[in-house]
């Protein structure tokens, strides 16, 4: 999709649809003043039309060369931040559809948010609600149309309005990335398949990949991977990515860790088919937000080293299968005893863990549909954020929280006290995979937390992953959700860099 920022009249922009988002306090104003513009049919709208949220009116105005104007009610302004506005703007996206519109535009609603932060919104908002999954579509009828033009009219600071353009059309199209890897039928996404979908995507947009086979697999011990991957007749892979700028801000990198079964069943500790094993090919959203996130550090050139790691599997059970009271020897050295077959991307993700000591991080973040308690607790709307407990704790957990409420990809802290920890020792091994029917979301992060020595934060998207009707613009299936969360982490960790004071000679000296 192509896009365009004006800066010339309102009516003066040829478009199918030109989208006019109002805010209470402003919408008086600005109708009497677009009546000159568009003709009376505005007017008589402006008697009825409050630009309360959630309120939407299409007009066809008899001046201007707009075809359709679109008012959309945002509320009020005190109450305006990206997500509102991502929110507000996806009722749009019905419309857009629904007249056929090849060209579409948006102006921009005068609020305190700043002029990029409001374009990128609304470009997120707009996009991510058009999305749709349409491979298995057989029919043409059943394929949604899609506009080919996306227009931003602001009345001043068109640069601003043209960067978080970009930068919306960019994380959104990150987002309709990992959607559409969540989304892929089981019987044609097996571990290596997916690997495949990375390797394309890191020739596409130039990064960097490195896949391994079985052996290799074997070879470095990941026992944990190696245990879940058992009862399937596929075998496993392990994907390193890697984001590697000349001028690197971070002189240690960022990794991201992507929990990747492919499809998972419970193993022998089978789940029950409804409301649980039929949407299950939805278990590796985390590793489809790593792949996705490294698709937008490339196209926004972000001057920060990343890696990324991606164990995948699928859980199945079979004759070969890992078994309740089986003691795996994991990649640290570590032994586990199996209690729950089902409590399997923990056990694949310790050894993506381990490995990732190697790297001297900065810092690791973990993504993962990990455990149903994480629904239980925050529902489908917030994902759980827990990390290890030391000086810098409270700050990592405060800007993953920012990062979360600028994106949209909403997180909250849970807590990582020892106590929990004592829930995941075993009598016969040094820890168990379950940790009993208590605080299941954070006695699982007590777990991953053995096979870490560096600043970590684990992320459990379990709920926010799925879900099964349409809320504003995520769809009905894989949200795509952790993808606008990590891109923004990294967004400010560059700003963060940046930020910083250069030392001078002087000071340097003194």
């Amino acid at each position: 999709m192509k896009l365009k920022i004006h800066v010339n009249a309102l009516q003066t922009i040829s478009s199918d649809v030109l989208i006019l988002p109002l805010f209470e306090e402003d919408s008086a104003d600005k109708l009497a003043k677009w009546v000159k513009k568009f003709g009376q049919t505005l007017e008589a709208a402006a008697k009825d039309f409050s630009g309360q949220k959630g309120q939407t009116q299409l007009l066809y105005p008899t001046e201007g060369r707009a075809k359709r104007l679109l008012l959309m009610g945002f509320g009020k302004t005190s109450d305006a931040t990206m997500e509102s506005i991502r929110q507000g703007i996806a009722a749009s996206a019905a419309v857009v559809r629904n007249v056929g519109a090849a060209k579409v535009t948006m102006a921009l609603p005068g609020c305190f948010l700043e002029t990029a932060d409001v374009s990128q919104a609304l470009t997120e908002g707009l996009l991510l609600a058009l999305y749709q999954f349409d491979r298995y579509k057989t029919s043409k009828k059943e394929v949604l149309f899609a506009p080919k033009q996306l227009g931003i009219w602001t009345k001043s600071q068109p640069n601003a309005a043209k960067k978080g353009a970009e930068a919306g059309k960019v994380v959104a199209e990150a987002v309709c990335r990992a959607r559409d890897l969540v989304n892929l039928s089981p019987n044609e996404k097996t571990p290596h398949i997916l690997a495949n979908e990375a390797r394309e995507d890191a020739q596409k947009w130039g990064f960097n990949i490195e896949i391994w086979e079985k052996k290799r697999i074997e070879a470095e011990k990941f026992g944990g991977l190696l245990a879940v991957n058992l009862g399937s007749p596929e075998p496993p892979a392990f994907m390193i990515l890697e984001w590697k700028p000349e001028k690197a801000l971070n002189e240690k990198p960022l990794v991201l860790v992507g929990k990747g079964v492919v499809y998972d069943t419970g193993g022998l500790s089978l789940k029950p088919t409804k409301d649980s094993m039929d949407h299950m090919k939805c278990d590796m959203s985390g590793a489809a937000a790593v792949i996705a996130t490294f698709q937008a550090l490339s196209r926004m050139d972000l001057p920060l080293q990343v890696i990324g790691l991606i164990p995948a599997t699928d859980n199945r059970p079979s004759g070969n299968a890992y078994v309740p009271g089986d003691v795996i020897r994991m990649h640290n050295g570590m032994t586990v005893e199996v209690l729950n077959t089902d409590a399997e991307g923990r056990m694949i993700l310790a050894d993506a863990l381990s490995w990732a000591q190697q790297y001297d991080p900065e810092l690791v973040i973990d993504i993962a549909t990990l455990t149903g308690a994480q629904v239980v607790a925050l529902g489908n709307f917030v994902a759980g954020i827990m990390t290890n407990e030391d000086a810098k704790a409270q700050e990592r957990l405060t800007l993953l929280q920012e990062a979360g409420m600028r994106s949209g990809d909403w997180v909250h802290p849970l807590p990582m006290f020892p106590a929990f920890g004592d829930l995941v020792k075993s009598t016969v091994a040094d820890l168990k995979n379950v940790g009993g029917p208590a605080a299941g979301t954070i006695t699982a992060g007590k777990f991953l937390e053995h096979f870490t020595n560096y600043p970590w934060v684990h992320v459990d998207i379990a709920g926010p992953a799925w879900i099964a009707t349409p809320r504003h613009y995520q769809p009905a299936g894989g949200t795509g959700f952790g993808t606008k969360l990590l891109i923004e982490f990294l967004r400010m960790r560059v700003q963060q860099a940046d930020a910083k004071p250069e030392i001078s000679e002087q000071a340097e000296l003194a």
